[in-house]
């Protein structure tokens, strides 16, 4: 059985929707949320199938959470539910599986759930990017198989991601996203746009302009910026 979150402050609006999940669908909604970075640390620790997404939610918005979602080595199909007609194109940059207008239309629903379980029936949801225990990095012509706990942190550089080791700085042949969606969730973090940080390594957080931090690293001499869209994700996985 397919199993989902909602993920959407309006009481009635989240009892609606898990009502239609309920009536015209095999799908089994396991938890329900009102705010994103509850939905966010639930998601650290438990593995779902489909994730419905309130765009407008407090403490991290839908967008957001679901670029967050993304980037997990096990990514649910994202499902965003919203009033704007306008943040359906941002919604299919995430590579959403669909979408939903409020107020919800009872046979759009339907149709969306019977996608999503045929869906389901020819690819397991599931079966996607495997956690990787060690990355293929390369330097000076040379391939050198990284251990993924050896990893600092990784900066975007165009096409190419440089990934900082305690061996030195190497290329990863594709964007920070690819990069992340190889590495275990548990132990990396998106904290920028550019940057991506093995969170095992920070050791001193530094306040800095706008409410935001830099990172000082184990090793390395550069500092990683924690970028204003990610800061409350990032204090509460380190529990500031």
């Amino acid at each position: 059985m397919l199993k989902a979150i909602i993920v959407e402050d309006e009481y009635l609006a989240r009892e609606e929707l898990n009502y239609l999940i309920h009536t015209y669908s095999d799908i089994e909604v396991i938890a329900t949320f009102s705010d994103g970075l509850e939905a966010f640390k639930y998601l650290q620790s438990h593995t779902i199938d489909i994730a419905f997404l309130d765009i407008n939610i407090p403490s991290i918005d839908g967008m957001l959470l679901g670029r967050n979602i993304h980037q997990f080595a096990h990514p649910p199909l994202i499902v965003f539910t919203t009033a704007y007609k306008e943040y359906a194109v941002d919604a299919f940059d995430l590579e959403a599986f669909d979408y939903l207008l409020k107020p919800l239309d009872e046979q759009r629903v339907q149709r969306l759930l019977t996608k999503i379980e045929a869906y389901a029936t020819e690819r397991p949801v599931n079966e996607s990017k495997s956690q990787a225990s060690t990355i293929n990095l390369s330097r000076d012509n040379r391939i050198r198989v990284t251990p993924v706990e050896e990893i600092i942190y990784a900066e975007a550089s165009e096409k190419v991601t440089e990934v900082h080791t305690a061996q030195g700085v190497y290329i990863a042949p594709y964007t920070i996203s690819e990069l992340m969606s190889k590495l275990p969730s548990q132990q990396f973090f998106r904290c920028h746009r550019s940057y991506c940080v093995n969170l095992s390594r920070i050791e001193e957080i530094i306040p800095w302009m706008n409410s935001t931090y830099l990172l000082n690293l184990h090793d390395e001499n550069d500092q990683v910026p924690v970028s204003r869209g990610n800061i409350k994700a990032f204090r509460e996985l380190m529990h500031l």
